[in-house]
């Protein structure tokens, strides 16, 4: 039986947290601790404080995409600052300086507002509407032979 790596992966605790908040799939993360997908998936199972690493890191990133969506689908302002190169006359150096600072902004995006929608309030912004079927409508066509249904479709047209 192959020696467990546990003890050399608890020791990388921080680093697995880490590894989630940069966005690593599970499968770059048992690689960069040179585990495998299974064993990786078995530590999470069996050691708490493995998964809890886990989780702390990809809850932090997941947060900073929900905060990007949400300023995406309300649009934001931000300040562009331009920076030149000019000729210090009293040092004889190019020095950066401000040229101007211009407040842009983003319009909302509707593609970000849609999914934020959809996601957050399935019930009122889903796509797919359910339909009520009522059985209790008799069929008008229950009983006739395929013969007398192909004789309905010839009289009809």
């Amino acid at each position: 039986m192959a020696k467990s790596k546990w003890e050399q992966v608890k020791d990388k605790l921080t680093l697995v947290e880490g590894w989630a908040r940069d966005g690593l799939t599970d499968e770059q993360i048992a690689k960069n601790l040179g585990i495998g997908k299974n064993t990786f998936y078995q530590y999470k199972k069996e050691h708490q404080d493995f998964s809890d690493s886990l989780k702390k890191g990809k809850e932090i990133v997941d947060y900073e995409v929900e905060n990007a969506l949400l300023k995406r689908a309300l649009g934001y302002e931000y300040k562009e600052i331009t920076k030149e190169k000019s000729l210090n006359p009293k040092t004889g150096r190019y020095e950066m300086t401000i040229s101007k600072e211009v407040t842009k902004q983003v319009a909302p995006d509707t593609t970000a507002q849609i999914f934020w929608l959809k996601n957050r309030k399935p019930k009122e912004w889903r796509e797919r509407q359910e339909v009520a079927v009522s059985t209790d409508t008799p069929n008008p066509f229950k009983g006739l032979s395929t013969e007398e249904l192909r004789q309905l479709i010839k009289n009809d047209k």
